[in-house]
């Protein structure tokens, strides 16, 4: 585990941890796996975040409790991903939009939750050097990771509100490479929505019959 947590190089006077830059590297394929509708982004995201776990266990508690849940959420999503890719006429899940009941929840759901586990970081403070914005990423990553389960369209804001918090955030804690990755989640999270919007449109428009599909 040391050697997992030493040094791997110096990018623009920021200290680069083996830990780190590996497990955003699989955090960065997860997420182009999603893009795809790969079930393979499931295992992916699971081995990401154990590689983080161990990258944060010790001294920040509060980011290893957070990889902890995106491992048992990646098991959800593997779960349902399995369950729903007949759906999709392509054997690959099928996405929509949530509906505004679904959205609702999600909302309510990502507040309190922020609110809750603020509050227990700023209780215990060994657990979070950041309480309110680590509280929001932490349930956030939950939050996004469910709708990707779900195959909501929506997925793909949650984690653009993520990236607002979480590029300050790494830098301001020393996980340089994790900022840096943030950035360019940014980016694939822009054209993965472009790609399942359009998906969920075209699955919502009515086939004619005798047309082509």
């Amino acid at each position: 585990m040391n050697t997992l947590n030493s040094e791997a190089f110096v990018l623009f006077g920021q200290h680069i941890l083996w830990s780190d830059m590996v497990g955003n590297l699989f955090g960065l394929a997860a997420l182009a796996l999603g893009w795809r509708r790969s079930i393979w982004t499931w295992p992916v995201q699971f081995l990401a975040g154990l590689i983080l776990f161990g990258a944060f266990f010790g001294h920040l508690t509060g980011s290893a409790g957070k990889q902890a849940v995106v491992m048992l959420v990646a098991l959800y999503g593997w779960w349902q991903w399995q369950r729903g890719k007949e759906q999709g006429e392509d054997g690959h899940i099928a996405v929509r939009f949530a509906t505004w009941r679904e959205r609702g929840a999600m909302a309510a759901a990502a507040a309190a939750g922020t609110v809750a586990v603020a509050m227990l970081f700023t209780a215990y403070p060994t657990l979070s050097w950041d309480p309110w914005p680590d509280a929001y990423i932490f349930v956030g990553t939950v939050v996004a990771m469910y709708a990707q389960a779900r195959g909501m369209v929506e997925f793909w804001f949650a984690w653009l509100l993520v990236d607002v918090v979480g590029v300050p955030l790494n830098f301001a804690n020393g996980y340089a490479f994790s900022g840096f990755v943030y950035v360019i989640y940014g980016a694939l999270v822009l054209w993965g929505l472009r790609d399942w919007w359009l998906r969920s449109r075209a699955a919502a428009q009515p086939t004619l019959e005798g047309a082509p599909a």
